[in-house]
Parts: C-alpha cells; structure tokens; sequence
C-alpha cells in the first residue's frame, strides 16, 4: 500500500458501485487524497456533477472533518463506515457534521459495519509502521 494508511471508500448508486478509492496521501504529497475525498471526486466526475443525491459511500473509517464536510457539500444520501475515529471522527465520535441541524443537509450514517475487522486492519498497520 505504498505506506498509505489502509482506508478505503466506495460510492454506490442504485446498487451499483460508481466509483472506489484508497488513501493517497504519501504517494500524492496532497494532505487532501483521503480515500472519501478521492472517491467523491471520482464520483462527481463519472456521475458528471458535484452533486451526489442518493449515493451511498463506504468507508473503512469514520469520515474526519474535511471529508465529512465534502460529503455534505457533495449531498450524499447516506455514509456507512467500519471503524469509529475517536480522535479525528466527524460522523458521530469527536464531531456529528452528518447531523448537525444548524446545516441544511443531513446524512444518514451507519456506523460500525465490521467495525472490529476495520480497526483490526488499522491497528496492524500502525504496529508495522512502529516495529519496522
């Protein structure tokens, strides 16, 4: 995984997946490839428009703040991730930017899909990154 963090994302429409990504970060040098961003922006394209009503995206980990807020802007439907995110979660943990009233959309979220198979994948990555 070329030293990326092993978060992954897909946006389904329909049943269908429209568009998939994984972390970027190290092998962009851009603090902003996460895998939700990545993703929502190919989906944006293949879907040809920003604005994503009725997609469903998937992500190993809770959204953090910035790819919380792009997926609001971009309107999906609905965000079901695995692992919950403490520290930098904004779908429920550290902030609810997928439920906060004071915004005009709200996103349905499904939190805790395989949630222990998730965090497990973190945990083993970061104690590689420790012992090597």
């Amino acid at each position: 995984m070329r030293g990326e963090v092993p978060v992954g994302a897909v946006a389904v429409r329909d049943g269908i997946v429209i568009a998939s990504a994984g972390n970027a970060i190290e092998r962009r040098g851009d603090a902003t490839a996460h895998a939700e961003m990545m993703v929502l922006r190919r989906a944006a394209r293949l879907h040809g428009g920003w604005r994503l009503d009725g997609v469903t995206v998937y992500a190993t980990l809770e959204p953090c703040p910035m790819c919380a807020g792009a997926a609001w802007a971009a309107r999906i439907g609905r965000l079901v991730f695995g692992a919950a995110d403490p520290k930098a979660g904004a779908a429920g943990s550290l902030y609810n930017f997928a439920a906060d009233p004071r915004l005009n959309h709200e996103i349905d979220v499904v939190p805790g899909v395989r949630a222990e198979e998730c965090a497990n994948l973190l945990t083993e990555f970061f104690r590689s990154r420790r012992t090597s």
